[in-house]
């Protein structure tokens, strides 16, 4: 307990969030007027705050991707993507869009479209200004959210061995101080927002889940069915969440993913089908021709209420989301590049996020504006919750896919709040992974309880008030962090760039040795133990002649025989701040290709092993087998000596010198 509990900072989240839930249950009314004075005085004094939060973020995370840094992995350089595409997709959009598509696709298009924030509603202009405020709120800015804190704790923990939780995004300016109170302090936050985020998804699944009931077999719409329908929900989420990641959260995206596809394909092939291809290349156009004017647009000029229920709504609703999917996004990203990683996760899931508000906003708009369909408009206006069911009333096969939608919106909620508790669980635990089965229980029954308050304070607009709120230290802590993210690239690429340099004073690797021999090593295919002869015959000794020459010099150097992968390492340990040098040999398992028609086709013959170097950043892509020991003398040396001149780039004087 005392290595997976993190006390500091799972106690007083604990007991923050309790102490919420309890005052919200017991003075209802007094937690609905301190909700709603916090909401305006977010609305009149921190709007422009958020606005612009949002912006640099969006601006950050496609520069990212066009930039030197987009070919820096989210790990060793040898690491490899844990899941396929197919799976990652999966998992991406099932905690970062679900129970949203699902609530809104239907009722935010026709909402903008009868009441727009400025002009009159019902005209072919409002059904245009529609569609461009729903791919404003849904598209490139929410998941540039998701992107950047992903990406951050991807980036430290998997690469520079600190912990999954977002105090290690602070490591380059702050340093070690990350585990002290201000450490603490930062994964608090990011717990509470969490909580409330996931709480206000929770709320807008479940109040769905109940208008889907009761249109279809006539539940009654009530909070006490919404609560009930809350346990029931938690309870598989509880299930799920100790099944851990690969397989209760692999198996339920995956499949949600398939019935988001099928229930897409559905609407899209029984409505009206060109409409909706038209539409979807226009309002894409649209939206990216106006994305720079929405974007910094406060309305300040008409000043009105629309923006703090809305924009100001969903940038609070992202950024209280955004630890955890974004830690979410990072367990599951982890050998990924960051150019691989920002495609992945914002133009894909965007893409899709913006194809399913086309196809359902636009059906809907095209029944109002051109079938004339009566009393649709209003009983979307009337009851939001009620908005898809009433849509797929319209449609062939209502009954059935109505079905499929409620159990959609099920499962999506389960994902939300199986994965949202094991993200809270890491943060509550320092990042350990392994943590037992009772402190995800216990975070994900909170979820459910914080749901079941917030809903007794006033339903929706309590959810939004706490999530508005949550998210606003967290937009201090996100900027913060991203200074931090870009100071550590810049560090990870000078010394990405010393490595690949050329030094003219030792000569290259293998020139010592006769080329005929050179030819031999060239082709040969050698079995592990003959690798393993070499390291310890010639690699060994080499790095045994280097180290006792270091200590002779004062430094401190140490060689490791026999690790986990049967690799050995020797390492230069200077302390402090002064990152540490490590210079390893894997014996790496290989399948060669057939290069002429006389070798063996058989994949199990032509399988080998190379002696791989590997440093601090992963394996380097070359083979040291069959090189004398001077050889690999001469490749120590001159890794190390490019580390000393990436230490004397980075920290100048404080480039380590031997101990008098």
């Amino acid at each position: 307990m005392k290595k997976t509990l993190h006390p500091p900072v799972f106690f007083t989240s604990a007991a923050f969030i309790l102490a919420t839930v309890v005052f919200t249950i017991a003075t209802p009314a007094a937690a609905q007027a301190l909700f709603s004075a916090i909401q305006t005085w977010i609305l009149e004094n921190a709007s422009w705050f958020y606005i612009l939060t949002v912006a640099i973020i969006l601006l950050c995370v496609v520069f990212l991707a066009i930039s030197r840094y987009g070919d820096i992995k989210l790990g060793p350089d040898h690491s490899q993507p844990d899941y396929r595409d197919v799976t990652w997709f999966a998992m991406l959009f099932s905690a970062g869009m679900g129970i949203g598509l699902m609530f809104f696709g239907v009722a935010e298009p026709v909402m903008h479209f009868v009441s727009p924030p400025v002009g009159d509603g019902g005209t072919i202009e409002a059904a245009r200004e529609a569609m461009k405020i729903t791919f404003f709120h849904w598209g490139l800015h929410a998941w540039a959210i998701y992107a950047i804190v992903g990406l951050i704790l991807a980036f430290f923990s998997y690469r520079h061995g600190l912990p999954l939780t977002l105090r290690s995004a602070l490591y380059p300016l702050i340093g070690n101080r990350i585990y002290g109170p201000i450490g603490h302090a930062v994964d608090i936050f990011a717990i509470i927002g969490t909580v409330f985020g996931i709480a206000t998804s929770l709320g807008l699944g479940v109040a769905q889940i109940n208008s889907g009931l009761n249109h279809l077999f006539g539940v009654p719409i009530s909070v006490t069915s919404q609560i009930v329908l809350i346990i029931v929900a938690s309870s598989l989420a509880t299930l799920s969440v100790a099944s851990g990641l690969d397989r209760g959260i692999r198996i339920l995206s995956e499949t949600n993913l398939a019935l988001a596809v099928v229930l897409l394909l559905f609407v899209l092939v029984l409505g009206p089908t060109v409409f909706l291809l038209q539409t979807f290349v226009q309002n894409t156009g649209s939206y990216l021709s106006e994305i720079v004017d929405k974007t910094f647009n406060l309305y300040a000029y008409e000043p009105n209420d629309w923006i703090g229920g809305w924009t100001l709504f969903y940038w609070g609703w992202w950024i209280a989301w955004s630890p955890f999917v974004g830690l979410f996004i990072a367990r599951v990203s982890r050998g990924r590049t960051i150019r691989e990683f920002v495609r992945g996760v914002l133009f894909v899931p965007a893409g899709f996020t913006l194809l399913w508000m086309t196809v359902f906003g636009d059906t809907a708009i095209h029944f109002i504006l051109i079938d004339g369909i009566h009393g649709f408009a209003e009983r979307v206006a009337q009851d939001n919750s009620l908005a898809l069911f009433a849509f797929l009333e319209q449609l062939p096969l209502s009954s059935i896919t109505s079905m499929v939608a409620i159990a959609m919106v099920l499962v999506f909620f389960v994902t939300s709040a199986d994965s949202g508790a094991l993200v809270v669980d890491l943060l509550a635990s320092g990042g350990a992974e392994n943590s037992p089965v009772w402190q995800r229980i216990f975070w994900s029954s909170l979820m459910g309880v914080v749901a079941i308050a917030l809903l007794l304070a006033n339903g929706l607009e309590a959810l939004q008030t706490a999530t508005i709120a949550s998210a606003l230290p967290f937009s201090v802590i996100l900027l913060l962090a991203v200074w931090g993210l870009f100071k550590a690239l810049k560090l990870d690429a000078t010394k990405r760039r010393i490595r690949y340099q050329t030094i003219t004073r030792s000569p290259p690797p293998g020139n010592s040795q006769p080329w005929q021999r050179r030819l031999r090593n060239i082709v040969m295919m050698p079995k592990r133990g003959h690798v393993l002869r070499f390291m310890n015959d010639i690699v060994l000794p080499a790095m045994h002649a280097v180290a006792n020459e270091l200590r002779q010099q004062g430094y401190e150097a140490v060689v490791h025989e026999k690790g986990d992968n049967d690799e050995i390492r020797l390492e230069v340990q200077h302390h402090g701040e002064l990152l540490d040098f490590a210079y390893a040999v894997w014996p790496l398992e290989q399948i060669r290709p057939a290069l002429t028609p006389d070798e063996v086709d058989d994949e199990e013959e032509r399988r080998f092993f190379r002696a791989e170097v590997f440093l601090r950043e992963g394996g380097q892509d070359y083979d040291i087998m069959g090189w004398s020991q001077e050889d690999v003398i001469g490749d120590i040396l001159d890794q190390y000596e490019r580390h000393r001149q990436y230490l004397h780039m980075v920290h100048g004087s404080a480039a380590p010198e031997a101990e008098s």
